[in-house]
């Protein structure tokens, strides 16, 4: 009976799923604050894209030709 006893508070099937619960909750809060940190440039490169798609302007820093 005590060796059945012992057994269960050795038993360790389940720690295996908690550890990486605690993983990706440690990777979950890194990203959160990833993102607070880098919220204005995150911004700045959106606005950035949003400017140049609506311009026309190409890659090179040209106005595109119209079309014939």
């Amino acid at each position: 009976m005590m060796k059945k006893l012992m057994g269960l508070l050795k038993q360790e099937e389940g720690q295996g799923m908690t550890e990486y619960g605690l993983v990706l909750g440690l990777i979950a809060v890194a990203v959160v604050a990833a993102l607070i940190l880098l919220r204005d440039h995150i911004i700045a490169l959106f606005n950035n894209a949003e400017t140049t798609v609506n311009n026309g302007v190409t890659r090179m820093g040209t106005t595109p030709s119209p079309a014939p």
